[in-house]
């Protein structure tokens, strides 16, 4: 009787890890769109360490009259004056399957910190990431799509 009760939670452990296995990440490259244009604004590497997920701003798109190395002198923290480019926008979220939430997201364009919490589809394709200030009623949601 226990040999048959531990091979039954050996099974349920192997399967659980093999559908966590299947589950897909955040981790990679995500294409920002503009809010206003639909374009894209930059390309962010999310990355994953010690259990902790940030983001990076990897490559920007710039627009006419954008300035040729443009610097986030909005920030009120220790990123004021650090080029936008190599800036990690995103700290501290934490995973929960298919969320992730409990960490900071900067919007480079107004120097804010917000906090945010993101939910990947099933398929990984799409992000979408919410910046929000107190509760996530009060935010602004924007779809990030995975880059090849």
């Amino acid at each position: 009787m226990k040999r048959a009760l531990r091979m039954v939670v050996a099974l349920a452990a192997l399967l659980a890890g093999v559908v966590q296995a299947a589950e897909p990440s955040a981790v990679g490259r995500w294409r920002q769109l503009d809010d206003a244009d639909g374009k894209p604004r930059s390309i962010v590497l999310i990355s994953e360490r010690e259990g902790t997920y940030e983001g990076r701003i990897e490559q920007l798109f710039p627009r006419p009259g954008d300035a040729a190395e443009a610097v986030c002198d909005k920030c009120t923290d220790a990123r004021r004056g650090q080029k936008i480019l190599g800036l990690r926008i995103m700290e501290g979220l934490q995973r929960k399957g298919l969320e992730y939430e409990g960490g900071e997201i900067l919007d480079p364009g107004n120097g804010k910190v917000y906090r945010v919490r993101m939910t990947l589809s099933p398929d990984g394709q799409r992000l979408d990431v919410r910046g929000f200030i107190g509760v996530a009623l009060f935010g602004r949601t924007q779809t990030w799509l995975r880059e090849p």
